[in-house]
């Protein structure tokens, strides 16, 4: 029997939703929460991002705004941007769009936003207190997303053994950090590039989170029967058979991975949606403290 798809379009529609009837109350009060995106240079995967978030921003009921700078910016001229965006009541919200031109120091720049409105989760000050347990900060959009899709999919993590295959400081380490919380309670393990048979851990798991950027890591045999799985990665490959002769396939290996897992997110729409919503959830949630007056 294949297993369970968890629709991460219709949890994400959820999220939203809660979002956009938060953003009423919050202009509701005179407050309309702001998320500003700065997007250095022409990138093309980074311009569809860019305009997915300002366009699920507005339609939340936000001031989205994108700051659009060329590829030749320097730094002091995009820290300077960081500045002002600091600085203005209005924006309660940034997030520069990764990856940034070579002349460009990426964690100089992520230092400089306020944690406050650092609603990527990638300060330094967000990072500890999402490993601390201290909820006033913001995680990192996917792995919370991840998070919320196991909540709503019915998957208890207390007690289970989650494998995180994957060490990057955007998903693998916070979504560790966020498993092992009290409330969460799993018993976690972080493989990476360096670990030795992989598969041996895996088979142990009883959550499976795959986020190495690399197509068909995680194959059938691999996994124990009835795990669950939650795909992260977003790869095109070349197909001959479509349109444009690429499709996006995850880091599991679907085919092989369905008849023995009892759920797992399809690529795409499984984890890739969650990104945004919980990108909108953290913002609203930067505008709730701000007006709380509170902040990270």
């Amino acid at each position: 029997m294949p297993a369970e798809l968890i629709d991460g379009v219709a949890v994400s529609k959820k999220v939203r939703e809660d979002v956009s009837a938060r953003c009423a109350a919050l202009a509701a009060k005179g407050v309309v929460p702001g998320l500003t995106v700065v997007l250095v240079g022409e990138d093309p995967a980074s311009a569809v991002y860019v305009r997915n978030k300002e366009k699920g921003s507005r339609e939340a009921g936000m001031n989205g705004a994108t700051i659009r700078m060329p590829a030749t910016t320097s730094e002091t001229e995009l820290l300077a941007v960081v500045d002002r965006l600091n600085a203005d009541d209005a924006v309660h919200g940034i997030l520069v769009q990764m990856p940034l031109p070579k002349q460009i120091n990426a964690q100089k720049v992520i230092r400089r936003i306020d944690p406050a409105k650092d609603v990527d989760g990638f300060h330094p000050v967000n990072v500890g207190k999402v490993l601390i347990g201290e909820t006033d900060g913001f995680a990192p959009c996917t792995p919370a997303g991840v998070q919320v899709l196991l909540k709503e999919a019915g998957v208890d993590t207390a007690g289970k053994h989650v494998v995180i295959v994957g060490r990057s400081n955007i998903v693998g380490k916070p979504m560790a950090s966020l498993l092992v919380q009290p409330g969460a309670d799993a018993t976690v393990t972080i493989c990476h590039s360096r670990t030795p048979d992989l598969a041996w851990h895996t088979r142990r798991a009883d959550i499976v989170v795959a986020a190495v950027g690399r197509p068909g890591t995680i194959t059938g045999d691999m996994l124990k029967p009835g795990a669950v799985v939650m795909d992260v990665g977003i790869n095109r490959i070349k197909d001959p058979t479509t349109k444009s002769g690429t499709r996006l396939v995850g880091d599991v290996d679907f085919a092989s991975v369905s008849p023995v897992a009892s759920k797992v997110t399809p690529v795409p729409g499984g984890v890739g949606p969650m990104t945004i919503a919980m990108l909108l959830l953290n913002t609203v949630r930067a505008a709730e403290q701000r007006a709380a007056g509170q902040g990270a």
